[in-house]
């Protein structure tokens, strides 16, 4: 089992940015793909963001594309979404999640942070 704790949530101004980090424990972490889902209020989890355990790999969501990076620092065992360009569409509980690769963007698989808010103010 691995645990996972998120932190940098926050209000933000919309075009401004905040970086997501998920500190994970646990023997196997750092073998683990590592990802970020969110969900706002009245819609389903979506995948945000994933990478691989190397780091060599990266996946994004189309709404996210070219406006969020991800990385991960497998000697702290923690994993961080830079978010830049924010909308208030990107007003949710986001949620840190690691997996295997084959199932990252599944939102139903894998173990899961408790959540952390991130607002966007227009």
């Amino acid at each position: 089992q691995v645990q996972l704790v998120e932190s940098g949530g926050g209000l933000v101004q919309a075009g401004g940015s905040l970086r997501l980090s998920c500190a994970a424990s646990g023997r196997t972490a750092s073998s683990l793909a590592m990802g970020w889902f969110r969900q706002a209020p009245g819609k389903e989890r979506e995948f945000v963001a994933a990478i691989n355990w190397s780091g060599a790999s990266t996946y994004f969501a189309d709404s996210v594309r070219g406006r969020c990076t991800i990385s991960r620092d497998n000697t702290k065992n923690t994993v961080y979404l830079q978010m830049n360009s924010l909308k208030p569409e990107d007003t949710a509980i986001y949620y840190c999640n690691a997996d295997q690769i084959a199932t990252i963007t599944e939102a139903d698989s894998g173990s899961w942070g408790q959540g952390i808010q991130v607002t966007v103010s227009s």
